[in-house]
């Protein structure tokens, strides 16, 4: 029997996460590179991928900085045809990117919103895992973790299609975990609640805002994105390796 300790070790497996650049999906590639994954840190621009792969070659560990944009389903494929060009295949896939470009009532929301909200948010999480798919059969098994919401849970005031968006992906996690589970490949879901980060800006710049959100949550404190990326790095290794298809809540206890 191996130890328990093992189970949560990396070394050797090449993890790719998107929307890396800042915030949550920083703090997972950080975390997956800590733990001795070779990371490739992926977002929009070059600049800032660069910025966050050079922290972790900084600190001994191996990665690449590869700029995709998740609603081109080109630039989403051929990020991970790059990755496999250059660390040989892909273990672990974390699908954080996402956008919410609008804030306020759906009727507020035009189709071009609509579109743009679900290709980044859902399209290009499944046209990328397809993509990893075969890489991560031929490994021996792989983890998805799809950074979905509490607002795809309980859809979230004056955050209408970003909700539906984070509802399609939880169920699309279910969907991949079920069909692919034969293959070793886990699927798993991450709901976070409010989160300091430069999306969630709007929620939590304005003290007034902020301190009805945080008086109401049992955890009395909004979570800073290290504390979102623990719980990913446990699903990315073998200690979660009989958990496919479930979605974890770190949310300060919101949806009780």
């Amino acid at each position: 029997m191996s130890s328990i300790r093992s189970k949560f070790d990396l070394t050797g497996k090449v993890a790719i996460v998107t929307g890396a650049s800042k915030g949550i999906g920083e703090s997972i590639a950080l975390g997956l590179a800590e733990f001795g994954a070779k990371v490739v840190v992926s977002s929009r621009k070059q600049e800032a991928v660069e910025e966050v792969a050079g922290k972790i070659r900084a600190a001994g560990g191996q990665s690449a900085a590869i700029a995709a944009h998740m609603g081109d389903m080109d630039q989403a494929r051929s990020l991970v045809d790059q990755t496999i060009k250059q660390f040989g295949g892909v273990d672990i896939l974390v699908n954080n990117a996402a956008t919410n470009p609008v804030f306020g009532p759906v009727i507020n929301s035009d189709e071009a919103v609509f579109d743009k909200i679900m290709d980044v948010n859902v399209k290009g999480p499944f046209e990328i895992s397809k993509r990893c798919f075969p890489s991560m059969q031929e490994r021996g098994g792989g983890s998805i973790i799809n950074i979905s919401s509490i607002g795809g849970i309980s859809p979230e005031p004056l955050l209408g299609i970003y909700s539906v968006s984070k509802t399609a992906l939880l169920s699309l996690t279910k969907v991949l975990a079920a069909e692919w589970g034969p293959a070793r490949v886990r699927v798993n879901a991450i709901c976070p609640g409010l989160v300091k980060t430069k999306f969630s800006r709007a929620l939590w710049e304005t003290d007034e805002i902020l301190k009805k959100f945080t008086d109401e949550l049992p955890l009395r404190h909004m979570a800073q994105p290290d504390e979102i990326a623990p719980l990913a790095i446990f699903l990315a290794g073998e200690g979660a390796g009989y958990c496919t298809g479930a979605v974890f809540v770190a949310d300060g206890g919101h949806t009780i």
